[in-house]
C-alpha cells in the first residue's frame, strides 16, 4: 500500500546532516568514550522538588482526562508570567497548554497556512521547523541570515520572500546560532509581517538563557498582538525536556482554534504534568536563573578559550545552550569537520548544515557537558583545525 506525500515528504528526502549524530551514539553505545556536545540536554536532572510535586499530583487522582486546552490553572499561571515579563495583558484565553513546544510549533502552523501556502522560516534554523511545516500541507522557504551579519536576519531578505507568504517562523534567543535577535531587526520583521499580512510565530524556548542584551518578544510591538503565536516551554528553563509541556500565547481566536486541533490530535496534556509544571513556574526567576547558569559559565569558558587565536571563530552567542563556531579556515565544510574530529579525538559536535545552508563551514557547541569535560574537548577541537588550517595553536 502506498503512503501518503504528507507522511513521507516530512524530512524532504536526502541527508540531514544528523549522520555525526548517529555515529556518536553508536560508539557510545559500543563502550567508546566521547565527549557528546551535540543536542540541547542538560547535563541535570528536572529538580527533586519538581518531581515531588508531579508525584503528589499523580497520588492526589491528577490521572484522569484533563481539559483539551489546558488546565486553567496552569494558562492562569503561564498568562500571569507572560503579562508580568512583557507588559502585554494575557489571560488564560489567550493560552494553549501543549505537550511540548514542538506541539506548539505544529499547532500554530495548522492555525496559520491552508494547503500549499507559503510558510517562512530562518536558516539556521532549529532541525524540525521545515518537517512541521511540511507535516501541516504548507511549502517551506527558508530566509537566509548570514554569519557576516552574525545570523542577525535581514528584513529586507524576508520582504523579499514575502510575497504570498502566510507566515513567518522565528527564534530567539536562537538555536543554533546563539543570536539574540534585537529590537531593531524586530521592528523590522514585524513591519514585513504587517506590510504582507503575515503570521508571525515566535519560537521562545530560550528566553531565560540570555547572556547579552535584552529579549524582545515581538508580541509587544504595533499591531503585533493580534499577529503573532508564541511558542513557549518549560523544557529549557526548568530541565523537563522529557515531561513535554509547553503552551501557545496568541489571539483568543487562533486559540480557541487550536484548542479544537488538540481535541483532535493529543485529547489534552496529563494532570499531573500540568500540575507539576504550575508548581515549576511557582519557584520564580532566582530558579530559572539557577538552571541557566551553568550555561552563562560555559559560554564564557569557551569564548575565553578561543580568545587569543583566529582560525576558529566564534559566534559571540548571546544566548541559548550553544555556541556556534566558524571552522571556514580548515578549508572543510561544517560536517567534514565534524566527522573527522568525531573519528580522531572522540569529541562529537554538530556540522552547521545540520540546521540549513547558512550555517554551512560551522559546528555548533552544546554546552551540555561539565566544564573540565568542555575544556579538554575544545581544545582537541581547536589544536585539529589549527592543523588543517597549517598554523600554530
Amino acid at each position: 500500500m502506498a503512503l501518503s506525500k504528507r507522511i513521507t515528504g516530512l524530512t524532504g528526502g536526502g541527508s540531514d546532516g544528523w549522520d555525526v549524530y548517529y555515529k556518536a551514539k553508536d560508539m557510545i553505545e559500543a563502550g567508546e568514550d566521547v565527549a557528546m556536545l551535540t543536542i540541547g540536554e542538560h547535563d541535570v536532572g528536572t529538580d527533586d522538588s519538581i518531581l515531588d510535586a508531579m508525584h503528589a499530583a499523580t497520588k492526589a487522582g491528577h490521572v484522569g482526562y484533563s481539559m483539551f486546552n489546558g488546565n486553567l490553572n496552569l494558562r492562569e499561571t503561564v498568562a500571569e508570567r507572560v503579562t508580568t515579563r512583557t507588559g502585554i495583558t494575557t489571560t488564560p484565553d489567550n493560552v494553549l497548554v501543549v505537550p511540548g513546544g514542538q506541539a506548539g510549533l505544529f499547532a500554530a502552523h495548522h492555525a496559520a497556512c491552508d494547503e500549499g501556502d507559503r510558510a517562512l522560516y530562518i536558516d539556521p534554523f532549529y532541525a524540525t521547523y521545515p518537517g512541521t511545516i511540511r507535516a501541516v500541507g504548507a511549502r517551506d522557504v527558508a530566509v537566509a541570515a548570514r554569519p557576516e551579519r552574525m545570523f542577525q536576519p535581514d528584513p529586507a531578505d524576508i520582504a523579499a520572500a514575502a510575497t504570498g507568504a502566510k507566515s513567518l517562523l522565528i527564534n530567539t534567543p536562537n538555536n543554533p546560532t546563539g543570536a539574540v535577535y534585537g529590537r531593531e531587526t524586530l521592528e523590522g520583521i514585524a513591519r514585513v509581517c504587517r506590510d504582507h499580512d503575515m503570521w508571525l510565530i515566535s519560537d521562545e524556548v530560550y528566553d531565560t538563557q540570555l547572556w547579552e542584551g535584552d529579549h524582545v518578544s515581538p508580541r509587544v510591538l504595533d499591531g503585533m498582538a493580534e499577529r503573532t503565536m508564541v511558542i513557549g516551554s518549560l523544557s529549557k528553563s526548568h530541565a523537563m525536556t522529557g515531561s513535554r509541556i509547553g503552551w501557545v500565547v496568541g489571539p483568543e481566536e487562533a486559540i480557541l482554534h487550536m484548542g479544537n486541533l488538540s481535541t483532535h490530535t493529543t485529547y489534552g496534556v496529563a494532570g499531573f504534568v500540568q500540575e507539576a509544571a504550575c508548581y515549576a513556574l511557582g519557584k520564580g526567576a532566582d530558579f530559572e536563573e539557577e538552571v541557566a547558569a551553568p550555561f552563562r559559565r560555559r559560554r564564557d569558558l569557551v569564548l575565553g578559550l578561543l580568545d587569543g587565536q583566529d582560525v576558529v571563530r566564534p559566534i559571540p552567542a548571546q544566548g541559548a545552550m550553544f555556541v556556534m563556531l566558524d571552522v571556514r579556515a580548515t578549508g572543510l565544510s561544517g560536517e567534514e569537520f565534524a566527522l573527522r574530529l568525531l573519528d580522531r579525538h572522540k569529541v562529537a559536535v554538530m556540522p552547521g548544515e545540520s540546521f540549513g545552508k547558512a550555517a554551512a563551514g560551522h559546528v555548533r557547541v552544546a554546552l551540555t557537558v561539565p566544564d573540565d569535560r568542555l575544556s579538554e574537548a575544545l581544545a582537541r577541537l581547536v589544536e585539529m583545525a589549527a592543523e588543517l588550517a597549517g598554523v600554530a595553536a
